[in-house]
């Protein structure tokens, strides 16, 4: 409960900000990532929001990369995404302001109960990669420069390593 309301705070900070440059419109447009949308997480914070601000938020969602790119292009007021190396880019090209943070994001690597990879001997996640690296089993990413596709490419980076 009270990480909703930590979230619920700052979501309400950041998009209160936002208003001011989105000027009077009775609409505000934000784009955000499909993880977001999916979580289910905009469905509790944006109403209340709407009712203290007086004003209806349009969802875009779509990858963290095209998220950002509708922010860059002003076709939204507001971008929600999780990839911060590419935020921060995006601010110090000067396409946002007041960057911060909301959220974050725990990855996963899942893979079958016999472990051909040998993953469970990792103790971190880029551990993991190099393993992953060898080649013994296969991955999949989903390579669509999404935040987890960002987060990934950080792990091989980190790694040492270059995905087959």
């Amino acid at each position: 409960m009270t990480r909703k309301i930590v979230l619920w705070v700052a979501v309400t900070a950041l998009l209160a900000a936002m208003i001011c440059v989105a000027s009077a419109e009775t609409r505000l447009r934000m784009s955000t990532t499909t993880s977001t949308e999916d979580s289910g997480l905009l469905n509790v914070l944006l109403p209340p929001f709407e009712k203290a601000a007086g004003v209806k938020v349009d969802v875009i969602s779509v990858g963290t990369g095209k998220a950002l790119k509708l922010g860059e292009n002003c076709d939204v007021d507001v971008v929600l995404v999780h990839a911060r190396p590419l935020e921060d880019k995006f601010v110090v090209q000067g396409h946002g302001v007041d960057r911060r943070d909301v959220m974050y994001n725990d990855f996963v690597i899942v893979g079958p109960k016999d472990d051909p990879a040998g993953l469970k001997q990792a103790k971190t996640a880029v551990e993991a990669f190099k393993i992953l690296a060898q080649g013994k089993a296969p991955f999949i990413s989903r390579g669509d420069e999404s935040g987890t596709h960002q987060m990934e490419k950080g792990l091989w980076k980190k790694a040492g390593a270059t995905p087959l």
